[in-house]
């Protein structure tokens, strides 16, 4: 969060960009594939973040960066306004674990 400014402040694509970590074309980026992240445009197209712009980045760049998903998985979460669906890459097992279960069927169904 900006230095000195309230939580109800509106925020520059800069502020947002560095709380999140992320360069600002990120989130000009997002704004061409969520319409939910829509910031306000003024003069010379500055933009400025709302409370509810910044937690919306923060969820995107959350569901994007820390739980895997994808450009489309995170439009259709939004779509839908749930997180219900595990993400694809959160359900992957290490390899070790897949030959182990590959294994124990083959010798299933050798017995059989």
């Amino acid at each position: 969060m900006a230095a000195g400014k309230s939580e109800d402040a509106f925020r520059t694509i800069g502020e947002v960009a560095e709380e999140l970590g992320l360069p600002q074309h990120i989130l000009r980026y997002w704004e061409t594939r969520f319409p939910q992240l829509r910031p306000l445009q003024r003069a010379g197209n500055r933009r400025y973040y709302r409370p509810a712009d910044v937690a919306l980045a923060r969820r995107i760049h959350q569901l994007l960066n820390e739980k895997g998903y994808t450009i489309k998985g995170v439009q259709k979460l939004l779509a839908e306004g749930s997180e219900a669906a595990p993400p694809p890459r959160a359900a992957a097992l290490p390899i070790t674990e897949l030959k182990r279960i590959r294994q124990i069927l083959l010798e299933g169904l050798a017995e059989s």
